[in-house]
């Protein structure tokens, strides 16, 4: 044969099979993308960073519940597919801004839940926002947190809305002239507290008898509640998280100090009961979530979260619950897994149906709804009335 006629025939064939490859592969491309809009699944990789070691190991565990459990409804649902990537934070800055990095360098992660404290999220929220990266706190309540930047939300209650609705419903039961403080100095979401607590008293004309301060593990508090006890308060505020919180309790009604306390966010947790029992008694507090709602979503969340996790969920299982519904509702609004896209989304979140309420975001990202006031009776947490 023709040496020129075998190149031309053995040319034809290569070019022939390179066509059918480079069809069979539209071919490949066009089907999945056909199915993939048929149906209409938008699945996203986001991360969360939460408090899962260490001494506030019960925020993390409470929040991190509330988001497997709101994943498992969401993902059965079959709209959106959300695969949650979790790093600890062990409470600490320098660990949850190092965990932030990670899930921000992965360009899968389009999203990010947490971390869990406020000060956490004052080193973590810019990174986010610098990077683009979506990210909500479930549980940071200090002031300033979504004005951190465009990209920055929140769905739970700041102390600047939660303490003064506390005290107003103090003052419609109780005689309120002069108040002590009483908070932790070295965290900025205790002392946010403080400062909110200050104001608040301003605003309403009380006298502030004491302001006395306290660190991170501490464990006497004697001084503190002496001089407290001495200047007769009607009512105690006090910023703290649960650990010290509930010893500070404890410690004040061993000594004979038996008028109410009002917290912020960090006390309301049923860690306070289990730590402090009857001496918990007489706390108030403010907040988003309260189990004995007689609503049926309420009563179906606690009745799952039960079953699943053998105790009934508290604020911050209920707080990240909702905010992964959020999430899901924006991935939906936003159609695609696109970071961009998702913060637009989140933006526009208008009275969504949650199971702490009618929830929507403000122009800064920040939670708009109305909080319930409890008080910790006979060993429970009970709508303050």
């Amino acid at each position: 044969m023709n040496k020129k006629l075998v190149v031309s025939l053995r040319f034809i064939a290569l070019f022939s099979l390179l066509i059918l490859a480079a069809c069979g592969g539209d071919s490949k491309e066009s089907s999945t993308e056909k199915e993939g809009q048929a149906s209409g699944v938008v699945e996203a990789d986001i991360g969360v960073i939460s408090y899962i070691s260490g001494p506030g190991a019960a925020y993390g565990e409470a929040i991190t519940s509330g988001f497997k459990l709101a994943q498992e409804e969401i993902n059965s649902k079959g709209e959106v597919k959300i695969n949650l990537v979790t790093e600890d934070s062990a409470g600490k800055q320098d660990q949850a801004l190092s965990a932030a990095q990670k899930l921000m360098n992965s360009e899968e992660i389009i999203a990010i839940l947490g971390p869990t404290l406020s000060t956490e999220m004052n080193v973590v929220g810019p990174e986010a926002d610098i990077n683009g990266i979506p990210i909500m706190g479930t549980s940071t309540t200090a002031d300033g947190i979504p004005q951190i930047g465009d990209y920055v939300f929140r769905n739970s209650i700041p102390e600047s809305l939660a303490i003064p609705a506390a005290v107003d419903k103090a003052m419609e039961k109780y005689d309120v002239k002069k108040v002590a403080i009483l908070y932790g100095n070295d965290d900025v979401f205790t002392t946010s507290g403080y400062e909110t607590m200050k104001k608040t008293a301003e605003e309403k004309g009380f006298e502030v008898v004491a302001t006395e301060t306290f660190q991170k593990g501490q464990s006497d508090y004697n001084a503190q509640l002496t001089k407290i006890k001495g200047l007769n308060p009607d009512i105690i505020l006090c910023s703290a998280l649960y650990n010290e919180g509930a010893v500070i309790m404890d410690q004040a009604r061993k000594m004979g100090i038996e008028v109410p306390f009002i917290g912020g966010n960090g006390f309301n947790s049923p860690e306070v009961i289990k730590i402090a029992g009857d001496a918990s008694n007489g706390l108030i507090v403010a907040t988003p979530w309260y189990g004995g709602k007689e609503d049926p979503k309420v009563q179906e969340f606690v009745s799952k979260f039960e079953k699943e996790y053998g105790k009934k969920p508290d604020q911050f299982a209920a707080q990240a619950y909702d905010a992964l519904y959020i999430m899901a509702e924006a991935l939906k609004n936003a159609g695609e897994a696109d970071r961009d896209k998702l913060r637009d989304a989140l933006a526009e979140i208008k009275d969504l149906e949650g199971i702490l309420g009618k929830f929507s975001f403000d122009k800064d990202g920040d939670v708009v709804m109305e909080p319930t006031v409890l008080v910790i009776e006979d060993g429970q947490f009970k709508e303050f009335k």
